[in-house]
């Protein structure tokens, strides 16, 4: 790496970075990154190596040096907070899945016996939900949708016949469909 930089914080870094730790409502990430520069400041006489730095915060000492980088170079943001990660925002949102899933326990549309996946993502781009969606991802977002159901409403027949639901006790009246 280089030569070792020391960072020297002003008051009000220190008081916002000591206000940070004390609420205690920033993610732990943030409450690391936030101790670790009050560990290294140089402004109050102390000089701790960057080992000792991490072994009071519990971390390695890359993170350590990572985060003065960070500090040295942006500023007091850009050392505690992460600038996002990358990729594409998710196409398919809860709302989008959860109208995919009434409409695929909605009756048929005429002239179908019942809902097939192409069906159902020709249907939510005709009404306008979605740009553009494949049957297979149909598939897979019914399937996320059905084991998350499943592991809620699991219902098995005993031995003898009774219906039970999950936690082993008798249902009462259930519909014949099941």
């Amino acid at each position: 790496m280089g030569k070792h930089t020391p960072i020297q914080l002003t008051t009000e870094q220190r008081t916002e970075l000591e206000r940070l730790i004390r609420t205690g409502d920033a993610p732990t990430r943030t409450d690391t990154r936030a101790r670790i520069l009050l560990l290294s400041d140089r402004s109050q006489g102390q000089k701790r190596t960057d080992q000792e730095v991490a072994d009071a915060v519990l971390c390695s000492k890359s993170t350590v040096v990572n985060v003065r980088r960070r500090f040295l170079s942006g500023g007091l943001a850009s050392a505690l907070y992460d600038k996002g990660w990358p990729g594409a925002k998710p196409k398919f949102t809860g709302d989008v899945e959860a109208t995919l899933t009434m409409l695929a326990c909605s009756d048929p549309p005429e002239g179908a016996a019942r809902w097939t996946l192409r069906l159902l993502a020709d249907k939510m781009v005709e009404l306008g939900y979605v740009d553009s969606i494949s049957h297979v991802t149909v598939r897979e977002i019914l399937k996320k949708r059905a084991q998350a159901l499943a592991g809620e409403v699991r219902v098995h027949r005993q031995a003898f016949g009774k219906l039970c639901g999950q936690d082993g006790r008798r249902l009462g009246r259930i519909p014949t469909t099941v």
